[in-house]
């Protein structure tokens, strides 16, 4: 994806260091790889703009991967044969930005999207070094392509979804495009007019800055400041900012 003006004058421009950051896109789409994704066409213009500025940048399509269903870290530990998610939960750990991508279907995000939103959660019980939730302190976003309404209706979701776990969602953390309503030209198909809409491009475009800023921020605060949401202090029984009722 070729930037325009506008996108490479900001790269330019820019007076941070993303460098030490790692971001990974997880396209929900319901093609396998090799067909075309018109979500992954959106997120071209993402990854161009992390590229131009350093950040280190993992990809998959998650319907590539045989991924149990089920609510626990690793399903082969309850009946499942196979079960590639501890494999792509170690790629997500390992990145500060995590940015969700999914078509739109009766007006929802994908079933694979919700799967791997399930999946997300049942990581819900491990705890990072500081007792906090393990997600805590990565930063969160979503683009959302279709031929009916719904984007925002799939955003609210997924990013309300990502923020329970942990994330932290920056402003205009969602970016999308829409088709004519039914039958029509997706994103990438000739004479959509998707890739050169300016309002998807604008959107986009401060999505991935702000993704960047405010990982950029929460890496140089050292995270998320770990007092009053430890859950392993509170399992252990402190209540922050009561008395301890052992000294009662």
């Amino acid at each position: 994806m070729e930037l325009n003006e506008k996108q490479l004058e900001m790269c330019s421009a820019s007076r941070w260091d993303f460098s030490d950051l790692r971001v990974i896109f997880l396209n929900c789409t319901l093609k396998k790889s090799p067909e075309m994704s018109h979500t992954e066409g959106l997120w071209q213009i993402c990854k161009a703009i992390f590229e131009k500025n350093g950040v280190q940048v993992d990809e998959l399509r998650v319907i590539d991967y045989q991924i149990a269903f089920g609510v626990w870290g690793d399903m082969t530990e309850h009946g499942y044969e196979r079960d590639d998610w501890p494999q792509i939960y170690a790629r997500v750990t390992a990145a500060n930005i995590v940015v969700i991508g999914s078509s739109i279907w009766l007006g929802e995000k994908t079933s694979v999207c919700t799967m791997l939103i399930e999946r997300l959660y049942a990581n819900s019980n491990l705890l990072n070094e500081h007792g906090q939730y393990a997600d805590y302190g990565k930063v969160g976003g979503c683009l959302i392509t279709g031929n009916e309404d719904g984007a925002k209706h799939c955003s609210m979701n997924i990013l309300y979804s990502l923020s329970h776990l942990g994330y932290v969602i920056p402003p205009q953390a969602d970016s999308g495009w829409l088709g004519p309503v039914g039958p029509g030209p997706s994103y990438l198909d000739p004479g959509s007019g998707g890739p050169e809409s300016d309002f998807t491009n604008r959107n986009t475009t401060f999505m991935t800055w702000n993704l960047m800023h405010l990982a950029r921020m929460i890496k140089d605060a050292g995270g998320i400041p770990a007092h009053g949401n430890q859950r392993s202090k509170w399992d252990a029984g402190c209540r922050f900012d009561y008395p301890n009722p052992a000294h009662r």
